[in-house]
């Protein structure tokens, strides 16, 4: 990516994301393209931006949560603040994703013993019916 604006399309090629999404993130406030009539021209720090609400989405951060976040970019403390929030907001995400894989991890291994337990019934069924 280089130092000049790009377009909606570069912006989505370069993402994979579509028009739409980048749209959508305008309408929220987490995006700020030059507007020149129809076109969308995105800068740098849209690139920037972009990458941290993606990043974000993938830890399951909700877009009012980024929102906040990259708005205490702004502060001129030289990101502390943001930094602090980040990890505030980071530890309690880690906290529940690990009670989540825990809870699957569960819900997993009872499935399988479900179906261990299917299988061996439908076996002896079939071995009632040939005796």
């Amino acid at each position: 990516m280089t130092d000049t604006v790009m377009t909606i399309r570069e912006m989505c090629d370069a993402f994979e994301v579509t028009p739409r999404t980048l749209r959508f993130y305008e309408s929220k406030e987490l995006l700020f393209p030059i507007r020149e009539g129809q076109k969308r021209l995105f800068t740098r720090r849209d690139r920037a931006r972009l990458k941290l609400i993606l990043r974000g989405k993938r830890f399951g951060f909700s877009l009012e949560d980024i929102r906040q976040l990259l708005d205490l970019y702004e502060m001129g403390d030289k990101q502390k603040t943001q930094l602090n929030e980040t990890i505030k907001l980071a530890q309690q995400r880690l906290e529940e994703m690990t009670r989540q894989r825990e809870e699957l991890g569960q819900a997993i291994d009872e499935l399988a013993g479900q179906i261990e337990w299917a299988e061996k019934e439908l076996e002896k069924a079939r071995h009632d019916d040939a005796a």
